[in-house]
């Protein structure tokens, strides 16, 4: 895994919409064990006003109702250490391998994932970090929302 991977710079693109568009900067992609891109999406929360619209689940709104074989090889590209709330839905549809960005601005539910049997890459990509550490440095408010806590 690098981050020259197709899925990992979907996830990436995704990442730098959400940018542009005012809100967190967090992108995903998800795709098959045969390389083909099933959904994609970015953080939607301040845009939507949404209360759950994570980049994860926005990804698997994207990809539509699915069998659930589909998810069973599929990696989940993401640019940011997931939450809870999509570590459980990475479990839930038992997703063969996320994929990270990066993990130094937040860490979510790696260990969580690992003892489901779901491997776990970590990039440590720059263009991530640099996209987070932005959107923190810049909106606090709106990223400690985002995760469910106050400043």
């Amino acid at each position: 895994m690098s981050t020259e991977d197709p899925g990992f710079q979907v996830a990436l693109h995704e990442a730098r919409q959400g940018s542009r568009e005012g809100g967190v900067p967090i992108g995903a992609a998800l795709v098959s064990a045969q390389g083909k891109i099933l959904g994609q999406g970015h953080n939607m929360r301040i845009q939507e006003g949404s209360a759950i619209l994570h980049a994860e689940i926005s990804t698997l709104e994207n990809a539509g109702r699915l069998p659930a074989s589909a998810y069973r090889g599929a990696t989940m590209y993401t640019t940011l250490s997931p939450c809870d709330m999509c570590t459980g839905a990475c479990v839930m549809y038992k997703v063969k391998r996320v994929v990270i960005g990066e993990n130094k601005t937040f860490v979510g539910g790696e260990e969580y994932l690992k003892s489901k049997g779901i491997e776990v890459v970590v990039l440590n990509d720059k263009d991530c970090r640099d996209l987070m550490t932005k959107f923190i440095k810049e909106k606090p408010g709106d990223w400690y929302e985002d995760i469910g806590e106050d400043e």
